[in-house]
């Protein structure tokens, strides 16, 4: 197909993408049609008037202005990914409801390399943050690009994560790719752009409105390899993703927290529902199919234990009999001095030496608790 051919079939089918958009089996067949009278010869005339009976047939206007729109659009670093194109991602082309066509700001060949799913709670708590953050970075080490839906919380520091160790990000919107949303991560949105890729089915100028999400949901699933689920509530759209996940055979991961930890309750749920238990970066990759890990890969044994406290200094036996004293859920300070034997003034010089070293984070009221392993990024 000579180019001005492929670009009067692309506008055809993006004629059509906005008034079908609610209807992706529907326009997916249209584009694979548009494709094969191309292919076949048909003049660019034919598949315009082709492009009108068909959307006359479904009852639709073809919105020609669109199309000139999203042709503008494009730029070096802007691609438009349709269904019939090789370089369309593979592994969201086998899923059921494939979306028939994708807008990606930045490389639109990471798509098609293994990636991993980090979802989760937009009211994380500080500790699910340390988590995504430490898994999204450890996993990039690895090879892995991290995919995830740029919303606040746990989504933020998945893709945080994957750039604090220069690897590869791609953000799935659930608005037009020229619209972020939220606002807040427009500078994150950028940085995305210029390492990894953002990636839209939606139509330019479209809202954040709700039915957009679970939508975004299934090509985040369906992208990749598992989804890893950090922090969810029962009603959560993280959870909406692990059910699409399954549907399209891909592999579901959940980290467990506090029985306490409202935000956890989803993930105890998947959990129970016989999803793969996740205390590090090695457990979901041995939880992958070993064909499918990256080349690269090493296998991270020693990434399961965490250092004890006689890291950066903090090695006595008081230090340590703290640390032990302490969850990850807020402890009091009179409960540490029963529990450790400790006076008070020497449990506040330890607690001090052991926040300094990242081991404890203080809360509120002369509370504490353990924090994450200071190894982990922030």
């Amino acid at each position: 197909m000579d180019k001005g051919l492929d670009i009067e079939w692309r506008r055809c089918c993006l004629a059509l993408h906005k008034a079908l958009s609610a209807r992706p089996d529907r326009l997916r067949e249209l584009i694979c049609d548009l494709h094969r009278r191309a292919i076949a010869g048909a003049t660019a005339n034919e598949l315009r008037r082709h492009t009108e009976g068909m959307a006359r047939r479904n009852s639709v206007a073809a919105d020609w202005k669109a199309a000139e729109s999203a042709l503008h659009w494009l730029a070096p670093g802007r691609e438009l990914l349709l269904i019939t194109d090789q370089s369309y991602p593979p592994a969201l082309r086998e899923i059921s409801a494939a979306p028939p066509l994708l807008f990606v700001a930045g490389d639109p060949s990471i798509l098609g390399r293994p990636q991993l799913a980090l979802v989760g709670s937009r009211k994380a708590t500080a500790s699910g943050l340390e988590t995504a953050t430490w898994l999204a970075n450890g996993l990039a080490l690895q090879g892995f690009s991290i995919t995830s839906g740029l919303a606040h919380g746990i989504d933020t520091a998945a893709h945080r994560g994957a750039l604090s160790a220069s690897g590869t990000t791609i953000a799935v919107l659930a608005t037009g790719i020229d619209r972020i949303y939220p606002q807040q991560n427009r500078d994150l949105a950028e940085k995305i752009s210029n390492s990894g890729a953002l990636v839209s089915e939606f139509s330019l100028g479209a809202a954040p409105v709700a039915f957009h999400f679970p939508r975004r949901n299934r090509v985040i699933s369906g992208l990749t390899l598992g989804t890893v689920v950090v922090e969810a509530t029962l009603k959560s759209g993280s959870l909406i993703t692990a059910r699409y996940a399954l549907e399209q055979g891909r592999e579901v991961f959940a980290v467990p927290s506090s029985i306490r930890n409202s935000q956890a309750e989803g993930c105890h749920a998947l959990l129970k529902q016989g999803a793969c238990l996740v205390t590090s970066p090695a457990d979901i990759l041995e939880g992958l199919p070993a064909h499918l890990v990256p080349s690269q890969t090493k296998r991270m044994s020693d990434t399961r234990r965490r250092p004890e406290p006689a890291a950066n200094g903090v090695d006595d036996s008081d230090a340590v009999r703290v640390i032990s004293s302490l969850g990850f859920e807020p402890t009091s300070i009179d409960h540490l001095v029963v529990s450790t034997g400790l006076t008070i003034h020497s449990l506040s010089s330890i607690l001090l030496r052991l926040e300094l070293a990242g081991y404890v984070r203080s809360l509120p009221g002369g509370y504490f608790e353990r924090a994450d392993d200071p190894t982990h990024p922030r």
